[in-house]
């Protein structure tokens, strides 16, 4: 058992009613898993001795920096949604199970976000050089010079994220979506001061098309400046097209990858809007409105529909629904880390407990049921 516990790979808390099924499950799953209880965990072992379940770490696109497959997000949650207790105890348990990537954004909470980042790195102690911290910046205040990607900004902006975070410097600065007012060379000349005088490391792009991210790469190119890294785009279930077929272009010939956010599809794909939107739920939060009407519309009952099939596809793998999605995002090629998104330290522990691949048959069995695969333009041309 020594042994095999070295080559765990994911856990879920128990608590009574699920000890009562406990044998159930230990059943189904006997050919594939061990279960060892430990310490009110069950930990869910592979019969493979070599390798682990999931790989931890990948190169952010084609640059050097290594990033946890899993990162923690703070969009909602931090300084709004949970307390900052809550948020503590989930960048704890992130940490300590080998996620070093760790996201926010001048916006969220309206920087209550980065505040409340800041102090739980500050009050934890852990080594800098052993985490990766990234933000973005493009609405920063009600002011006309206070958002948008102009040079004024981009510095101004991230010299208040870094004083919120109380750090001096963050590892990737992403323009999050781009700024039709602000020329593409200012945009790129500011992103490389900023990474020459220190405030960052790299800088990457979120929500942009692929033809900008090109674009910023050639005036990079021209000038003698840093090209972007790494694009931050929304990617699951029901968003394909972006990070299938564009990404994974620019990838090959540019070495930008591919950080995604959103995997459960703000909480879809968990099954929790099936029978109408809880009191408690993302979507009855004031100012997500969208979320509840995308919930309720014709193509968002289609998509529930698919997700109660996607729920039984996991129970026959052993699996929760989050966790057959994450790793479906995982498998795609360019993908370096995805986000998410939790406010519970349930709701985080499940999430990390992914699966270690997706077999060939499970990709097309999900591409069967899903409908919407992607066409490549090699695959079009055909």
């Amino acid at each position: 058992m020594e042994v095999q516990l070295q080559q765990y790979i994911s856990y879920i808390t128990l608590n009574d009613h699920d000890s009562i099924q406990l044998y159930q499950i230990f059943l189904k799953c006997l050919d594939y898993f061990v279960f060892c209880p430990l310490n009110n965990y069950v930990f869910i072992l592979s019969q493979e001795k070599s390798e682990p379940k999931w790989n931890n770490y990948k190169n952010l696109g084609k640059s050097g920096l290594r990033v946890s497959c899993l990162g923690l997000g703070t969009w909602v949650t931090f300084g709004s949604q949970i307390s900052d207790e809550m948020a503590e105890n989930l960048m704890t348990i992130a940490y300590e199970n080998g996620v070093n990537l760790f996201d926010t954004a001048e916006v969220y909470a309206s920087g209550r976000a980065e505040i409340t980042l800041g102090n739980i790195i500050k009050k934890k102690g852990w080594r800098r050089s052993s985490f990766v911290i990234t933000t973005k910046i493009y609405w920063g205040g009600q002011a006309e010079t206070e958002r948008g990607l102009s040079r004024k900004h981009i510095i101004e902006g991230l010299r208040g994220s870094l004083s919120r975070l109380q750090l001096d410097y963050v590892d990737i600065v992403f323009a999050n979506r781009n700024d039709v007012n602000s020329p593409m060379e200012e945009i790129v000349r500011a992103m490389t001061f900023v990474i020459n005088q220190g405030m960052a490391m790299y800088w990457g792009t979120s929500r942009w098309s692929a033809m900008e991210i090109m674009e910023a790469y050639s005036v990079a190119r021209q000038f003698n400046l840093i090209p972007p890294v790494c694009e931050q785009a929304e990617y699951h279930y029901f968003q394909r097209d972006k990070v299938e077929v564009q990404l994974p272009e620019l990838y090959h010939k540019i070495g930008v990858g591919a950080m995604t956010w959103s995997p459960l599809a703000c909480g879809l794909i968990t099954g929790k809007y099936s029978d109408g939107v809880p009191e408690c739920s993302r979507a009855a939060m004031k100012g997500y409105q969208w979320l509840k009407e995308r919930v309720n519309s014709e193509e968002g009952r289609r998509q529930l529909a698919k997700v109660k099939e996607l729920h039984l596809l996991a129970d026959r793998l052993c699996c929760t629904a989050a966790q057959l999605a994450i790793a479906w995002c995982l498998r795609s090629e360019g993908v370096s880390s995805v986000l998410l998104g939790v406010s519970n330290a349930d709701q985080l522990v499940e999430n990390l407990g992914i699966l270690s691949q997706m077999t060939p048959q499970t990709i097309t069995e999900i591409d069967a049921l899903l409908g919407n695969k992607p066409h490549s333009k090699k695959e079009s041309r055909a």
